[in-house]
Order: structure tokens, then C-alpha cells, then sequence
């Protein structure tokens, strides 16, 4: 092997097979925001038809969150051992049956498993497209195509809150499931055909007729063949999760943990209350609702322009830029409280805080080697979504306390600078 595979794919223009992986990527998790989504957007119609109370409902929200969480921590990480397509088709057929079986559910026990199995699914599929996209696209321009396929997210969630205002009204929210899932469905066939397996990890792992695989690829990619592939490992790393934490790893893993548990607990604080907290302010219904969507089409353009700028400036330095904003404008917010901008603030802090939190992925994609790539991202979704459950619910003490919507923010505005600080100061030496 004359050049390294990566440094050649560095050399030429972006082909073909390049985007149809990137863009398969995309599509997937538009399909993830769409199911962490569909819930929140049926649960009053669920609430309405069972006639069930907000505890309830609120073990289903914890039942898909446990089960993104645990599909971070624990199946993410076999894309390492048996690839990245395969963990992908394993997580689209898990968040497809599990999406389209809820539209049939008659209880709440049901409801919670089925839930959880789709959480399974969504926080798998996040690192491993994360972690595919990763691996097929040219160094000088990774941070922004990792950025972009992650950007699907908070598409998805938009297109489920609009979907969802046409089905349920008409056709009621079993039917919203089962589009839902049918969706999920429908790309297993765009799986199988246009995706690709990481050539990094046909090298590293050497399945059987990996050799085969890798020049198949190659010659789809325009790089010459090869003749053999390097010496294997001697010892197989298995689902490599120490390695995370090993003398050369563990300060940097540990610095993106806690950036990550401070963002997400930002994040997930403004997704879970921004509604409730805009009507306090003053808002009608509509326009609190509204609030989310604009909310959710400002982070699509900021996780975009994020990954651009990241590819000029850096990437630690673009990420603790976009959330130093995030805590300005968190911690000012009390000067658009009843004004006509607040719509508009609402769609800048979608755009810096989601901006910011999801370069934290793409700082992962490189810090990480192809052994343990998706265990790492994985883990650190994980490790991040324990400040997800926390932000929300410190909220909930807080609104119940009748802390004001300025109050709140400005004290969520301290995790959000949080993170962009110990961003600033992650130690790897594979992240500029």
C-alpha cells in the first residue's frame, strides 16, 4: 500500500460513493429526530384518548431517553466489532418495528417498551452514521460533513411537528406511528443498496474476503487497488470501551464527557421548556409552539455554518465561540422578554447552542481511531445524556419554584459557557 487510503482520499475530488454514504447518513438522522420527536408531539393526544395523567406519560418520555442512553453506551459500540452498515441496519430495523408497533399499543406498559426498544435504535444510529461519515470524507473538510449529517436531527424533528399537525387532528395519533416506523422501513432497502462499509474498517478488522471488499471500494472511489492488506492486530481490541480510558485517551475523554453533560443539560433544559417558558413570558399557545420549531430550523443552519467555519478557524476554537454566544444571549435574555425579537432569539440560540453541541460529536469522529471510533462517540453521547435528564429536571424544580423565564435562563447560561470552556482546553493532539 503505497499511500495511506486516507491520504489519498484526501488527493482527490469527493465521488459519488462519497455522497450517496453522506447523504444516506443525513436521511437516517432525519429519521432519528423524527422519532425522539413523535412522542412529544402525540402525547396529548395519547393523554386525551387513555386518559392518563402527566406521570405516566412522563415514565414513556424517561423510557425513550433510557433507551437512547443504553443504545449509546451498549450497541453502539459493536459497530466497532461487526461494522458500521450493519449496526445501522440493525438500528433502522429496531427504531422501524418499534415506531410502527406503537400505533397498535392499548396501555401504558406497552407503550414504555416499545419506547425504549426505538431509543435503542435512535442512540445507536447517531454514532454510527456519525462515525461512518467520518471515515469517508477528506480531513480538510470532515468537521463539516460529520456537522451536516448530524444536522438531519433537528430537520426531523421540524418535519415531525408539521406532519403531526396534519395526521393527528384527521387521523389520529396511531396513524402519526405508523408512518412514522413506515418511514424507518422504507430506507433498509437505501441501506443495503447505496451504503458503504468503511474501508478503515475492513484494514483494521479483516473480516472475511476483506481483502475483496476494500478493492471493490477502492475502485469505486477511483484509488488504485491493493495487493494485501497491512498485519492484523495481534489481539483483537473486542468492544474496545477501555480503551477510552487509557493512559493516551483518558484526560480527553473525560474533558469531552463533561463538555458534553453541560451542553446537553442546556440543550435538552431549552427543548423540554421552551414552550411552557414562552408562554409565562407572555406568548400565546401558537406562538410558544412555534417557538420550538424556530428553535429547531435555527440549529439546522447553525450546525451547518459550524461545520464550514470549523473547517477554517478549528474546531475547538468554533465550538466554545458559538457557546460563549449561547451564554450571552441566555444570560441577556431578559432584555427581549416581551418584545417582538424573542421569536427571532429563540432561533439564535437553536442556532449557536445546537451549532456548538454538535461539533462536541465531530471533536469525538476525530479524536477517536477507527478501532474504538464508535465506541467513543457512543460513550460520550451516553455520558453527555446524563446532563440531558438533569437539565430538564433542575428546570422543572425551577419553573415549580416560579423562578422567571430570565431567572432560568441566566442559570442555564452557566453549563452552556461551561462547555465551551473545557471544549476550548481538550487535550488531544488529532483536534486543532
Amino acid at each position: 500500500m503505497s499511500k495511506p487510503i486516507a491520504l489519498q482520499l484526501d488527493e482527490r475530488a469527493t465521488s459519488t460513493m462519497q455522497y450517496a454514504t453522506i447523504f444516506v447518513c443525513f436521511l437516517m438522522n432525519i429519521l432519528d429526530g423524527m422519532d425522539v420527536l413523535v412522542i412529544s408531539y402525540c402525547a396529548p393526544a395519547i393523554a386525551k384518548s387513555w386518559a392518563v395523567g402527566p406521570e405516566a406519560l412522563g415514565v414513556v418520555f424517561s423510557a425513550g431517553l433510557a433507551g437512547m442512553a443504553l443504545g449509546a453506551l451498549l450497541l453502539a459500540p459493536y459497530a466497532d466489532k461487526i461494522g458500521r452498515k450493519k449496526m445501522i441496519l440493525i438500528s433502522a430495523f429496531l427504531m422501524g418495528t418499534s415506531i410502527f408497533l406503537t400505533g397498535y399499543t392499548e396501555t401504558v406498559p406497552q407503550l414504555i417498551f416499545l419506547r425504549f426498544i426505538s431509543g435503542l435504535g435512535i442512540g445507536s444510529m447517531l454514532a454510527s452514521t456519525a462515525s461512518l461519515t467520518a471515515e469517508y470524507t477528506p480531513n480538510k473538510s470532515k468537521d463539516f460533513w460529520v456537522s451536516f449529517v448530524i444536522a438531519g436531527y433537528p430537520v426531523g424533528a421540524v418535519l415531525a411537528g408539521y406532519l403531526a399537525a396534519s395526521v393527528v387532528p384527521s387521523s389520529g395519533w396511531q396513524m402519526m406511528f405508523k408512518l412514522a416506523g413506515l418511514a424507518s422501513f422504507i430506507t433498509i432497502p437505501l441501506i443495503f443498496i447505496f451504503l458503504s462499509e468503511s474501508i478503515e474498517y475492513y484494514v483494521r478488522r479483516q473480516p472475511k474476503h476483506a481483502l475483496v471488499k476494500v478493492n471493490r471500494l477502492l475502485t469505486k472511489l477511483k484509488i488504485p487497488e491493493i495487493s494485501t492488506l497491512p498485519e492484523k492486530p495481534a489481539k483483537s481490541l473486542g468492544i474496545p470501551v477501555n480503551q477510552l480510558l487509557s493512559k493516551k485517551y483518558k484526560r480527553s475523554t473525560i474533558q469531552l464527557w463533561v463538555a458534553l453533560f453541560f451542553a446537553f443539560g442546556c440543550l435538552y433544559f431549552l427543548v423540554s421548556w421552551i414552550p411552557k417558558l414562552a408562554t409565562n413570558a407572555g406568548l400565546s399557545m401558537e406562538l410558544a409552539i412555534y417557538s420550538g420549531t424556530v428553535f429547531n430550523v435555527g440549529a439546522f443552519f447553525g450546525i451547518v455554518i459550524q461545520g464550514y467555519i470549523s473547517s477554517k478557524m478549528g474546531l475547538k476554537k468554533t465550538i466554545a465561540l458559538f457557546l460563549g454566544i449561547t451564554a450571552v444571549l441566555m444570560a441577556m435574555f431578559s432584555v427581549f422578554v416581551g418584545s417582538d425579537f424573542i421569536l427571532i432569539v429563540f432561533g439564535l440560540l437553536g442556532f449557536t447552542l445546537q451549532g456548538g453541541f454538535v461539533g462536541l460529536y465531530a471533536v469525538a469522529a476525530r479524536m477517536y481511531p477507527t478501532e474504538f471510533r464508535t465506541t467513543g462517540l457512543g460513550w460520550a453521547i451516553g455520558a453527555g445524556r446524563l446532563g440531558g435528564v438533569l437539565g430538564p429536571a433542575l428546570g422543572g424544580v425551577l419553573v415549580g419554584m416560579g423562578l422567571s423565564m430570565s431567572a432560568n435562563f441566566m442559570i442555564f447560561a452557566v453549563p452552556a459557557l461551561l462547555a465551551g470552556v473545557v471544549t476550548y482546553f481538550i487535550s488531544s493532539k488529532e483536534i486543532s
